[in-house]
C-alpha cells in the first residue's frame, strides 16, 4: 500500500510543471521597480517567487540625470516603497500660450494638498525604488538581456542572455515593463497599436534664470509646441527642466547653436516671465509620438508602463500613467494569483484611465499647435473659462493628478 502510494505522488510530482518564478518582471526602470516592491510587499504571506531582469546595472541607472514629473498621487502610492529625498515640489502650475491672450493657474491650496507634484531627477528615484527592492526576496537578475518568450498553456519559457551564457526560465506571468522590448513582436500584445507622429523634437536640458519663480513650473503653449518649464534645483530655485518642443528641422538648427544664441532664441519664444536665461547644461533631443497598444494582455504576458504607452510629454503624464498601471497589476496579480484571470481584470480595471489619459495629451499635443487666430482665441477663451468654472478645473486636475484607480 505504502509503495502504491509513493508511486502516486512521484506521479505526480512527475507531471506538475517546474517554475522558476510566478512572475518575471522585464525592465527595472521606475515602473518595474515600483511594480516589483509593491508585489513583494503584497505577497509576503502567498510567497509569490518573483525575477527582476534589466541589462544595465542599478549604478548605471542610478546615474541617469534626467528630470521626471510626478503627481502628488504618484507620491501617495511611492511613500510605502520610498521617495528621493531630493525631490522639488511643484506648488502652481502655470498654463498659457504664446502671443495670445488666456491662462489658468492651478494652485495647490486649492485642492487642499501639499503639494500638486514633485520633480525628481530619475537616477534619484530609481535609487530610492532600488533600495526597497533590495530589502524584499525579489531575485533581481542585473547586466541580463531577455529575449523574445514562448508561450504554451502552462506558462512562458523565456531565454536570458548574459556575460555568462544563455539561459531560459519558465515562469507564470511575464511582464513587460520596458519600452523597447518586444516592440515589434505579436508576443507581447497582440492586436493594434495607436501611433501618431506628432512632427515634433523635444529639447531638453537643465535651465538657470535670473528672476526664478519658487516652486512653480510653466506649461507655455506656442505655435511650435509646447515649453515646459519645471523646478529642479532644490535650494537652486532659479534651475529649471527644459522641455521644448518643436519641429525636427528647428530641433537640429537649434542644437547646432552656440549657448548664448539658444537662450536668447529659448527666451523670445516663452517670453520675460522669468526675466532672462542665463545657462543651459545637458542639452539632448528626442522625436515625439504616441504610440499605445489597444490590448495589454496576451495569455500570461502583459505591458505595463512605456512598454503599455509612449506618451507626449504634454502635461507631464507618461511616468504617473505607468506607475497606475503598475498598481493595479499588483492589486490584481495579489489578489488572485499568477492566472490570466488576474491579467483579464487588470486589464479590465486599467481601460478608462488609459483611454481618459491617453485621449487628453493626444488632444493637447495637438489642438495648442495649429497656428489658425481664430482658434487660438478660442484656446484662450477655454483656458480664461477654467478660472471661473471650479468644477470642471477641479475635475481635470483630479485626472491629471491621480488619474481614475477604480
Amino acid at each position: 500500500m505504502t509503495e502504491a502510494i509513493e508511486a502516486t505522488h512521484a506521479m505526480t510530482d512527475a507531471q506538475e510543471p517546474h517554475f522558476d518564478y510566478d512572475i518575471a518582471i522585464v525592465g527595472a526602470g521606475p515602473v518595474g521597480l515600483a511594480l516589483a516592491g509593491w508585489l513583494a510587499r503584497r505577497s509576503a504571506t502567498s510567497r509569490l517567487s518573483i525575477a527582476l531582469i534589466d541589462a544595465r546595472t542599478p549604478a548605471a541607472a542610478a546615474n541617469d540625470p534626467r528630470a521626471l514629473a510626478l503627481s502628488h498621487g504618484s507620491r501617495v502610492m511611492l511613500q510605502q516603497l520610498g521617495f528621493p529625498g531630493d525631490a522639488t515640489p511643484i506648488r502652481r502650475i502655470h498654463v498659457s500660450q504664446r502671443g495670445h491672450f488666456g491662462r489658468t493657474l492651478i494652485e495647490h491650496d486649492e485642492h487642499e494638498l501639499p503639494e500638486l507634484g514633485y520633480v525628481v531627477r530619475y537616477g534619484s528615484l530609481v535609487a530610492a525604488l532600488a533600495d526597497a527592492v533590495h530589502a524584499t526576496r525579489v531575485d533581481w537578475l542585473t547586466d541580463t538581456s531577455a529575449l523574445a518568450p514562448l508561450q504554451d498553456n502552462d506558462g512562458i519559457t523565456l531565454p536570458l542572455q548574459s556575460a555568462s551564457g544563455e539561459r531560459t526560465v519558465r515562469v507564470k506571468v511575464l511582464v513587460n515593463a520596458e519600452g523597447g522590448l518586444y516592440q515589434k513582436s505579436d508576443v507581447a500584445a497582440p492586436g493594434e497599436r495607436r501611433t501618431r507622429d506628432y512632427g515634433q523634437t523635444a529639447i531638453v536640458g537643465t535651465v538657470s534664470v535670473s528672476d526664478p519663480r519658487a516652486n512653480v513650473a510653466w506649461e507655455r503653449f506656442t505655435h511650435e509646441g509646447p515649453i515646459a518649464l519645471l523646478p529642479c534645483g532644490g535650494q537652486r530655485h532659479a534651475d529649471y527642466s527644459l522641455v521644448w518642443c518643436c519641429s525636427p528641422d528647428e530641433a537640429a538648427r537649434r542644437m547646432q547653436l552656440d549657448d548664448d544664441t539658444f537662450l536668447a532664441e529659448l527666451g523670445t519664444a516663452f517670453g520675460a516671465r522669468m526675466g532672462h536665461f542665463m545657462r543651459i547644461a545637458g542639452r539632448a533631443a528626442f522625436p515625439l509620438g504616441l504610440t499605445a497598444l489597444e490590448v495589454l494582455v496576451y495569455r500570461r504576458t502583459v505591458a505595463i508602463g512605456n512598454a503599455a504607452q509612449t506618451l507626449h510629454p504634454v502635461a507631464g503624464q507618461g511616468l504617473n500613467l505607468g506607475l497606475r498601471d503598475a498598481l493595479a497589476l499588483a492589486d490584481a496579480l495579489s489578489a488572485d494569483g499568477p492566472r490570466p484571470l488576474a491579467l483579464a481584470r487588470f486589464a479590465q480595471r486599467r481601460a478608462l484611465d488609459r483611454r481618459l489619459t491617453i485621449g487628453a495629451t493626444d488632444t493637447l499635443a495637438r489642438i495648442f499647435t495649429v497656428d489658425f487666430p481664430p482658434l487660438a482665441a478660442l484656446r484662450g477663451l477655454a483656458l480664461t473659462a477654467l478660472e471661473f468654472l471650479p468644477p470642471v478645473k477641479t475635475a481635470l486636475a483630479r485626472q491629471m493628478m491621480f488619474g481614475q484607480r477604480r
